[in-house]
């Protein structure tokens, strides 16, 4: 059973529960760390009543009004920018600021490419939508720092993470840098550490797969290394990105040294 029936199935039991955070989330096609291991089901409850409705089933109470209720797919749902202020909230940080990178920008979600979907300024003002005394603004201060945090020029959830780890690290290298080729073609890195030369970049969980691709793929890194401004160019998988990131980063702080050294 997908998503959307599972979903639906629940709303037609308890008819004033609004799909919302995570799962509100996946029907606007907003990637969210939930989908590498299934996504739960979520709603809000705006008489503030239940907690629990049935295994597997998270209901967050909050007053929603009515411009906070949209309808897709059959479904009663928060919309984007409602979806979005909620899970920077509620947390926890790492889901939010994926969620708002991938609304944020144009990304391919379940085969489709889809365009971006809001600016963050509209999520700036949900979270300052509600007065400071209404249940809602809790965790509105949390949110706003986070959202500070986010890059609409990402480009999948494990650059996201990649950027968080790298931050909570002490590196800030810049994002989505820049690079002319010596034949003067646009190129950008995921991450530049322009000083010392080290270019980071990124696999997503998707497959290139096409031989063509693999060729594009080889022609752009060889061009990357050509650049003056890159002197080593360093890639890591999303299995290192979420699974191994400790190493991830003793990789980018040893040739961050050799760099500075040589």
């Amino acid at each position: 059973m997908d998503l959307r029936t599972r979903l639906l199935a629940v709303q037609l039991l308890k008819p004033r529960l609004i799909v919302s955070h995570r799962s509100a989330a996946a029907i606007w096609r907003i990637e969210t760390l939930a989908g590498v291991s299934g996504t739960p089901l979520e709603f809000t409850d705006p008489q503030l009543t239940l907690r629990r409705e049935g295994s597997g089933v998270r209901v967050h109470r909050l007053p929603l009004g009515t411009h906070d209720v949209w309808e897709r797919q059959g479904l009663r749902l928060t919309p984007p920018t409602r979806t979005l202020a909620d899970l920077l909230r509620d947390g926890p940080r790492d889901e939010a600021v994926v969620a708002v990178d991938s609304a944020l920008s144009e990304r391919r979600v379940g085969g489709l490419r889809r365009l971006p979907l809001l600016k963050a300024d509209a999520i700036a003002d949900a979270l300052e939508a509600t007065s400071p005394t209404s249940p809602t603004s809790r965790g509105a201060v949390r949110g706003r720092e986070w959202l500070r945090l986010t890059d609409p020029l990402a480009g999948s959830p494990a650059e996201t993470v990649a950027r968080l780890r790298m931050h909570d690290a002490g590196l800030h290298p810049e994002s989505q840098a820049e690079l002319r080729t010596a034949e003067g073609r646009r190129r950008y890195l995921d991450f530049l550490f322009r000083r010392e030369g080290l270019g980071v970049e990124i696999e997503g969980y998707a497959y290139h797969g096409t031989r063509d691709a693999h060729r594009r793929d080889m022609a752009r890194f060889n061009q990357i290394l050509q650049c003056p401004e890159v002197r080593n160019l360093l890639r890591f998988g999303a299995e290192e990105v979420f699974h191994r990131p400790a190493h991830m980063l003793q990789e980018i702080r040893t040739a961050l040294g050799a760099l500075a050294a040589g």
